[in-house]
Formats: structure tokens, sequence, C-alpha cells
């Protein structure tokens, strides 16, 4: 199992920031939207940088997106941000009917996505909006695993034309990727080459199935590792050869099973390749109040969870 060093934890919703700011001083059509959550966010930096291009909507959500798809008419290139649970949830139909429908070119930056939210609760922790998202047309949702990544994503889906829902999160996490990577929209990873078990990981779920990986190799199995930041497109023919070459299939994200990464990847195996597939994702069910630990624990997104998931599927393979 190969080893991931790093120096320090960061939470991504800092990388998106860290992004903007970038974007600020290289492309000047990119302008920025808050609905009153600037500090959550991460946004100061750009403010204070750009005064002139931010515009503060205050907690009005369903016109922060009509303003935004109303601002690519002009050629600028509008990243909105609040809340995972406001970003979606609230104004499905302004992005459906305004963003989605014409492919308006508006990029839907949204934090404290999951469980791991926390203490605020089942209200705020939306588990729902991959699936709400991947379904509408013309929509790219990405969802990166850390800070660098999340930076870079930030940064690279102001040259992506299209409408894209950026996902990321409140706690701190494992910065483990390569500062200086290049983000390919829709091309998934491969962290650790295996023969035994395909393990495909989104999110804050990425670095759990690393260390999962590593009680997997104490074990005596050699865990294929992939992180698909991009869950719309999805990397189809990454997957295939993966799930091809191990026979057995683990998805793991902070999402539903209904509509997550899991769902996606269960729909290419039956039209592509039938293979035994298992999900570690929250089982139909709210959140509820705790810290993020104790919520990933008790909903079973961590790593021994990761780890039953490859036993139970390489048990079916047999």
């Amino acid at each position: 199992m190969k080893d991931f060093p790093y120096t320090e934890s960061k939470d991504t919703r800092s990388g998106f920031g860290a992004g903007l700011q970038e974007l600020g001083k290289t492309n000047p059509n990119v302008v920025a939207l808050c609905a009153d959550l600037i500090g959550s966010l991460k946004m100061d930096a750009f403010i204070k940088d750009n005064p002139e291009r931010f515009f503060q909507v205050g907690i009005a959500e369903a016109n922060m997106m009509g303003l935004a798809a109303g601002l690519t008419i002009g050629g600028k290139i509008p990243f909105t941000g609040t809340f995972a649970n406001f970003s979606t949830g609230r104004v499905y139909d302004q992005i459906r009917q305004s963003i989605a429908y014409s492919g308006k070119n508006v990029k839907i930056c949204a934090s404290h996505a999951g469980l791991t939210l926390g203490e605020d609760g089942a209200t705020h922790q939306i588990l729902e909006d991959i699936g709400m998202m991947k379904m509408l047309p013309h929509m790219t949702v990405i969802n990166p695993c850390d800070y660098n990544q999340t930076k870079a994503a930030t940064i690279a889906i102001a040259d992506y034309e299209g409408p894209v829902y950026l996902r990321f999160g409140r706690p701190v996490v494992p910065n483990f990727t390569p500062a200086d990577q290049k983000f390919e929209v829709g091309k998934g990873i491969v962290l650790n080459e295996g023969t035994d078990v395909s393990i495909f990981a989104t999110g804050h779920l990425v670095w759990k199935a690393i260390l999962a990986g590593k009680l997997l190799a104490e074990k005596g199995i050699n865990a294929e590792i992939i992180n698909i930041h991009t869950i719309k497109p999805l990397d189809a023919q990454l997957i295939l050869e993966s799930a091809r070459k191990t026979r057995c299939v683990v998805t793991a994200e902070e999402h539903q099973m209904n509509g997550g990464l899991g769902d996606s990847i269960a729909q290419l195996l039956i039209r592509e390749e039938p293979l035994p597939l298992e999900m570690v994702a929250v089982n139909d069910s709210f959140g509820e109040s705790g810290t993020p630990d104790q919520l990933m624990e008790k909903y079973g997104l961590n790593e021994q969870a990761i780890v039953a998931a490859v036993e139970k599927v390489m048990a079916r393979r047999k």
C-alpha cells in the first residue's frame, strides 16, 4: 500500500477561498456572490482585492442564482457561495430554470456539505445534493478531497464552460494531494494500484479509503484506490478498467446511497460489466447534531466501514 504523507490538515472550504483569490488576480471576468456567509465560505480575500467584483445578496439565495445567471449574459463568470443545503435544496427551481436549462456559465460553490457540518444538525446537513445536481442536464458535479484539490478545482472550473456544482466541506482533513496539481474535470486519479478490489471514493471519504487500504494491506488484501473527484461527467473508462481487473467494487461517499457516486457507478456497471458492488454511504436517513467524528462513525462513513464492505464484496465475488 502506497504511503501518503502530509504535513497539515486544512478545511476544503479554505481551498475554495484560496482558489477564488487567485482567480481574482488572473481572470478579470470572475465575479463572486454570497448569501450572507462570507466568513464561512472564506471569500474575504477575494473581496478585499476585488470589492467591485463582489455582490452581497443577503439571505436571498434564489435571487443570488438569478443574478448569477444574468451576469453570464454580459460575459462574467459568477461564483456563488453559500452552504450546500442552501445552494441546492432551497434554490433548485432557480438552478433548473435559470442556469441548467440554458447552460449558463455559473459556478455554484457549496460549502458545509454532508454530515461533517456537525453540530448544526439535520436541517443543515444535506445528503441529497449530489443526486439533485447530477440529474440536471448540462450540470457538472465536482467533489474534491482536500484543500489543495479544492483550490485546484476552483481555479480549473473558471475555464470550464457551462454550469458547475462544486461541493466542499467545513472540517479540517489531511491535505495530502500535490499543491501544484493540474485539476482535470472528469478524470479520476489512481492513488494506489491493486488487484483484489476497486475502491472508488469521493470527497472526505478519499482519505478514509486510504486508511482502509492500509488496514486491508495488513490482511493481505491489495486494494486499488481511486479518487473520483468528478461525479458528472464520470470517468467511465478508468472505472471499467479497474473493475474488470479486480472483479469487485466498493464505493465510499459522504452522501445518501440513493443518487450519489455509488449510484452512478452501479448504473455504469450494470450496463457494461455487471459485478458485485457494495456502497459505503448514508442509508436513507437524515443526519443529526454531533461532532463530525461522532457522526461519521455512527453513520458508517469511516475506514472500518470500508474494510467491512471490501470483505463483504470479495466474499460475494467468490
